[in-house]
C-alpha cells in the first residue's frame, strides 16, 4: 500500500481537512450544473423556493423539454448530499416529472444557487474514540460532569 495523503476529492465531493475539522462541498459540481443549463451569470438567492408559491400539476402553461427538467431535478438530488437545505425543494419538484410546464422549470432553476443556503453543515474530528459501548458511557459521563 502507498500513502496518498489526505483525501481531497471523492465522487465529485471536494474535501478540505485540517487538524480540527473536515469540510466538504460541491462548488465545482454546482458550477457545472449552472453552465450545463445556461445559468452562468445568475444571482444566488437566499431561499430555494418562492415563499407561499403553490405548484400544481395542471398549470395550463406551455410544456418544456422533459429530459432537461428530469436532468435538472436529478442534478439537484445529487447536490443534496452536501446541501441538505435543497432536499425539500428537490423532492417537491420531483412530483412534476410527468407533466412539466415552464413554471415548474422556472422554480427548478431558482433552486440552483452557489451562494450559502439556509442550513450549513459542519463536522468535527472526535477527540477520543471509544472501543466499546461501556467505554462510551464512561466517556459521556465524564464529559457531563465537566
Amino acid at each position: 500500500m502507498s500513502d496518498l495523503g489526505l483525501l481531497q476529492h471523492f465522487l465529485g465531493i471536494e474535501v478540505y481537512q485540517d487538524e480540527y475539522a473536515v469540510f466538504i462541498c460541491r462548488k465545482r459540481y454546482a458550477e457545472s450544473i449552472l453552465k450545463k443549463f445556461g445559468m452562468n451569470g445568475c444571482k444566488p438567492v437566499d431561499i430555494p423556493l418562492v415563499v407561499n408559491e403553490k405548484l400544481k400539476k395542471e398549470y395550463g402553461g406551455r410544456l418544456v423539454d422533459a429530459s432537461m427538467y428530469i436532468s435538472l431535478v436529478g442534478s439537484l438530488f445529487y447536490l443534496t448530499a452536501t446541501r441538505p437545505d435543497l432536499m425539500f425543494a428537490a423532492s417537491l419538484l420531483s412530483r412534476f416529472m410527468s407533466k412539466q410546464s415552464h413554471l415548474h422549470l422556472g422554480a427548478a432553476k431558482r433552486v440552483i444557487s452557489v451562494g450559502y443556503g439556509v442550513i450549513s453543515c459542519c463536522s468535527k474530528k472526535q477527540d477520543t474514540v471509544a472501543q466499546s459501548s461501556a467505554e462510551e458511557d464512561y466517556l459521556a459521563a465524564g464529559l457531563a460532569t465537566q
